[in-house]
């Protein structure tokens, strides 16, 4: 058999090319795009380095093989490791995923796009240090922004309006595409090549969705972002070598992706490709909580401060009501048996209990310790939810993108609290300018986890220098967060 394998002589399927052509060609001149991928990129790495206080996720880090060392290998934040960019990605894309504190995209598919920085970090680092498929000869800071901007995109666009999760599949069958498309343009692909890749990923066999729910639910679901990102750089170096792609890898008649996993349906696109998603994209800055339950959580915060002013605990509590919107209800509306934190943190009734009860949120209160706590499972099973048709449609809507709840208690005695409504959290796009300077703060309270008094200064010199760190070369700055 010859080393190189012709393509069938298909067109490939609109849906490829236009991923392949966005990454290609488009021009990203969208300043709000630019500064709010700065912010993600700090934001993503706080919550990476958060989770590296997690054994559950430090297990899982390092090379395939204990003892294996790469030359000039990939740099994971907040350790001494260097590794491959396959394996690379995998540790990257696992700790900044693992406390499900960093950005999301709420839609018919729900995700959280900056899991794309696993591939992306990975493989622009090992490009600056092993040049042979670059399409230039320094990946800077300004460059990374770029491609987190286009996986945003092409991540974020499908899944306004396609629901993999109604078909059982999860969303880091997005990931997997994104990263794919963008890591392969970085690498220097021809357009071909790159339509191979992309190809490749739809092709590939897709995570099922089961380990987000009862009664499977557990930490794969940390780190599927991970395994997404490392298998979008594997595709991309599968692709890099001529190998050939599958043109109608979504189209296909019995054997294709639509036909064969998503229900015979075929994508619909609300918009183009363009820098939407991460001018709009949402970040987790107040609580390491499922995001249809973000606004729950602070309206549960405001009440737990009423019930202290007024000599009441949860003690007193005979009802709590949550007027939501139906993809909370369908996510995370759960009563019975919760197993471990990852079951939790899926639980609207547990993320609300908590506040109610202490006053707080914080990743530390899904573990076994704080969960074994009797007045938990006691008020979960007083807190109902109901749908509110307008707030579901509000949740769709691309002018408002709203994530609304609402809490009312009534108590033993009779009386209640007013209702405490939410529409939009903390980290939302019409939350901006009161949202950015709390989640500096974020950033500074990880990089105090992993790093002494002087690391944490220059890291923070250059981090918080918008048009400085712009400049600077990836390379250069990941080895400003080895740790020393």
């Amino acid at each position: 058999m010859s080393s190189h394998i012709a393509t069938s002589n298909a067109a490939y399927d609109k849906e490829i090319i236009d991923i392949v052509d966005y990454v290609i060609n488009f021009k990203i001149t969208s300043k709000v795009a630019y500064e709010t991928a700065w912010n993600c990129l700090l934001d993503t790495l706080g919550c990476g380095l958060e989770a590296l206080e997690y054994e559950a996720c430090t297990k899982l880090l390092g090379p395939v093989a204990p003892g294996v060392t790469v030359k000039n290998g990939v740099k994971v934040p907040g350790t001494n490791y260097e590794l491959d960019p396959v394996q690379g990605a995998f540790n990257i894309g696992a700790m900044i995923r693992w406390l499900d504190f960093n950005d999301t995209w709420l839609a018919a598919e729900w995700g959280h796009p900056s899991d794309n920085l696993g591939a992306i970090l990975a493989v622009a680092d090992w490009l600056n240090q092993n040049p042979k498929f670059a399409t230039k000869s320094d990946f800077t800071m300004r460059d990374l922004f770029t491609a987190m901007i286009k996986a945003h995109e092409i991540q974020g666009c499908i899944a306004l309006e396609n629901s993999f999760n109604k078909v059982g599949i999860d969303h880091v069958i997005l990931v997997k595409v994104a990263s794919t498309a963008v890591v392969a343009q970085m690498m220097g692909l021809s357009r071909d090549q790159i339509l191979a890749a992309v190809s490749l990923a739809w092709v590939d066999g897709q995570s099922l969705r089961t380990y987000r729910h009862f009664p499977n639910a557990g930490s794969r679901k940390s780190w599927a972002a991970g395994d997404a990102t490392s298998r979008a750089v594997r595709l991309a170096l599968i692709a890099s070598t001529g190998e050939m792609g599958y043109p109608t890898a979504l189209t296909a008649k019995i054997w294709g992706f639509y036909d064969s996993s998503f229900r015979g349906k075929h994508f619909t696109f609300q918009r183009e490709y363009g820098s939407y998603v991460m001018e709009n994209i949402l970040f987790k800055i107040s609580f390491p909580a499922e995001f249809h339950s973000q606004t729950a959580v602070e309206a549960a915060m405001t009440l737990h401060g009423a019930m202290v002013a007024t000599g009441k605990s949860a003690a007193d509590i005979k009802k709590v009501t949550i007027r939501t919107h139906e993809a909370c209800i369908r996510i995370i509306d759960k009563q019975g048996p919760l197993n471990n934190p990852a079951d939790r943190d899926h639980c609207i009734q547990y993320m609300v209990a908590v506040p109610l009860i202490f006053g707080r949120l914080t990743a530390r209160d899904y573990e076994e310790d704080i969960a074994a706590d009797p007045r938990i499972d006691t008020l979960r099973e007083k807190i109902t939810c109901v749908e509110d048709p307008q707030y579901s449609a509000d949740y769709h809507d691309p002018d408002k993108r709203s994530i609304a709840n609402a809490l009312t208690i009534e108590f033993n005695d009779g009386s209640t609290l007013g209702e405490e409504a939410v529409e939009y959290p903390l980290g939302h796009a019409r939350r901006r300018t009161e949202g950015i300077p709390l989640l500096i703060e974020k950033f500074k309270v990880n990089l105090a986890r992993i790093y002494d008094k002087g690391q944490q200064d220059e890291i923070l010199a250059l981090s918080l220098d918008y048009e400085k760190l712009a400049k600077t070369s990836v390379s250069n700055y990941l080895d400003l967060l080895a740790k020393r």
